[in-house]
This record gives structure tokens, C-alpha cells and sequence, in this order.
């Protein structure tokens, strides 16, 4: 019964700050692609970009609904799929960049 306590504490978003039990809930709810969870919860949303956390959620999706990892829709990234500094988007042609 511990285990299951601290199972459920699992943070698997660090970013985010999303843990086993809510991603497994959501599952449970119908909610079965990386992207819908990701609307829902912002998990992969963080400046990791879901790095950290899109293996461990596709994982559990596959566990919980019994599907392959490959049948599973991979999520969509969306630029810039790595943290960049806003001055380097602000920078313009005139500033000799």
C-alpha cells in the first residue's frame, strides 16, 4: 500500500510538475495521445520541451490502454523545440546580426 502512495507522488513532468497519478487518471478518462494530455496538463510544455517526460507518458499510455509504443501518435512539437533567448528573436538585420 505504501508503494502505491508513492507511485502515484511519481513526478513525471518536472517542468510542469505533473505527476503518475494525474497522467493515469487522465487515461483512465479516455484521453489516450500525448497531445491531449499535453493540452490538458502542459506536460512536455516546459523549457525541457517534454524531453524528460514524453517517454514516461507515452509509456504509460501504452501500459494503461494496451497499445504498442509505435501505434501510439508521436506529440507535436512546435518551434522552438529548444529554449532560445528572446534577444536572438528580437535581434534584427540592422543590428549587424
Amino acid at each position: 500500500m505504501a508503494d502505491e502512495k508513492m507511485e502515484k507522488d511519481v513526478v513525471i513532468c518536472r517542468c510542469e510538475d505533473i505527476t503518475l497519478s494525474k497522467i493515469r487518471e487522465l487515461i483512465k478518462k479516455g484521453y489516450t495521445t500525448p497531445d491531449e494530455i499535453k493540452r490538458l496538463t502542459r506536460a512536455g510544455m516546459g523549457p525541457c520541451q517534454g524531453r524528460t517526460c514524453r517517454d514516461l507518458i507515452l509509456r504509460e499510455i501504452a501500459r494503461l490502454t494496451g497499445k504498442k509504443i509505435d501505434e501510439i501518435p508521436m506529440p507535436t512539437f512546435r518551434p522552438p523545440t529548444r529554449p532560445i533567448k528572446l534577444g536572438v528573436l528580437a535581434q534584427s538585420e540592422e543590428d549587424g546580426e
